[in-house]
């Protein structure tokens, strides 16, 4: 019975894995299909954990994914720590910008979101041209201050204790109006 359960969580480990890597390449299922010569069903069943994919058609997909088998297999075993210190947590800074940004739960491959909490001074503002992966779904709470975000093309002023939730497709942009600084915590969740 123990067998089963931990070849079921495998499976379904490996079946997210597929999906995310598929997400971070930012390929369609279509796409993948002709990279790979699986049929568009069988990937689509095999991220949602319907169907375990044979040697064959992983190996396939290893390919197109530039990875050892090995690799992959590693990617879904290991377990993301429990507990994320916050000695432990990477901070970065873009002093050009005032920008700074705390990387509170860092992604891990075998879970699709994180959280990042960002401060942004005065008259401050940080710009994408692209999503990191298209879809990838975002939740953004304001602690301190004010926020202009801009998604799609409309932009959304924010106060503290605002909450602004969104699937980025395109460009964003994030500004601080001033007075103070704005400090907010961003919840990233991959497609």
């Amino acid at each position: 019975m123990r067998d089963d359960i931990e070849a079921e969580t495998s499976d379904s480990r490996l079946a997210a894995r597929l999906a995310s890597l598929r997400a971070e390449h930012g390929w369609s299922l279509d796409e993948l299909s002709g990279l790979t010569g699986l049929s568009r069903s069988t990937l689509s069943r095999v991220e949602r954990g319907e169907l375990s994919p044979t040697a064959a058609s992983l190996g396939r997909l290893c390919t197109a994914y530039g990875r050892t088998m090995s690799r992959l297999l590693t990617e879904i075993e290991s377990e993301p720590p429990l507990r994320v210190p916050a000695g432990s947590q990477q901070v970065w800074y873009d002093t050009s910008v005032g920008f700074t940004r705390r990387s509170v739960s860092p992604p891990h491959p075998g879970l699709r979101g994180e959280v990042v909490e960002c401060t942004l001074d005065p008259g401050s503002a940080v710009s994408y041209e692209n999503p990191p992966v298209p879809g990838v779904e975002q939740h953004l709470w304001v602690l301190e201050g004010v926020a202009e975000i801009a998604v799609d093309g409309t932009t959304h002023s924010l106060g503290t204790g605002d909450c602004l939730r969104f699937r980025l497709d395109g460009p964003s942009r994030f500004h601080c109006p001033g007075p103070e600084r704005t400090r907010y915590v961003l919840m990233i969740v991959m497609p």
